[in-house]
């Protein structure tokens, strides 16, 4: 894919390594010269040192093949503007984070496709850390309609040695959480799970669930029943 990174901070800076490693063609757009160098010459991608909310820097940058766009400039008025012209432009698919919960609607009328909401993301991570710290939340999907979490199988939990067909069945577990996976150290293996699938000690296990939902199925699997 060809993608546009507006905003080279820490995020944008991030995710253009990533993008770079998986082979995506990639073209990162700051103001910041120096910014610019360091990402040219560290992780080799394209960058254009220019403003992003201008039709003039966004057609520099390749907007009218880009497959994606990814505003990540920490003003929102300046992620609507890129929006709005980079919907101008055709570009089909329009990321933007959002910073300030009202300005939602706005984006949505700018026409990104895909808001990731900056401020849920940082409380559910600290609530997780606070709640249930041997739960991961890996990634979101969607803007936050649902998570990736990873749990540990610890050592005397009442799920080892039952199939995930068994555990799903349990009275408390909540019907809106499934299982993706399981990753075995020992092993050194992902292994996707089907009914069948029994957990071990020890087990590293993937579930996709609205966050409402986790404490109930980390309780289950961890054996560490939230108290009331």
């Amino acid at each position: 894919m060809y993608i546009i990174v507006a905003g080279a901070g820490r995020i944008g800076t991030q995710i253009t390594k990533i993008l770079v490693g998986k082979k995506h063609d990639v073209v990162v757009v700051d103001l910041d010269p120096s910014t610019c160098e360091s990402i040219y010459s560290d992780i080799g991608a394209m960058t254009i040192c220019g403003n992003a909310t201008t039709l003039k820097t966004l057609k520099k940058a390749g907007a009218e093949k880009a497959d994606a766009i990814i505003c990540l400039m920490p003003k929102e008025a300046d992620n609507i503007s890129c929006a709005l012209l980079s919907k101008s432009l055709g570009i089909p698919k329009i990321l933007a984070r959002l910073i300030t919960p009202n300005y939602e609607e706005a984006y949505m009328l700018a026409g990104v496709n895909i808001i990731i909401r900056t401020v849920d993301l940082v409380i559910n991570q600290m609530l997780m850390e606070l709640e249930n710290p041997e739960v991961r939340n890996v990634t979101t999907l969607r803007g936050g309609k649902a998570q990736i979490y990873a749990i540990r199988v610890p050592p005397k939990s009442t799920v080892i040695d039952r199939s995930v067909a068994d555990i799903t069945k349990m009275k408390d577990f909540p019907d809106q959480c499934v299982f993706m996976g399981i990753y075995r150290d020992e092993a050194n293996d992902f292994v996707i799970t089907k009914g069948n699938t029994v957990l071990v000690e020890g087990d590293m296990v993937f579930l996709i669930s609205k966050s409402e939902f986790i404490d109930v199925a980390a309780g289950i699997l961890t054996g560490h029943r939230k108290r009331r």
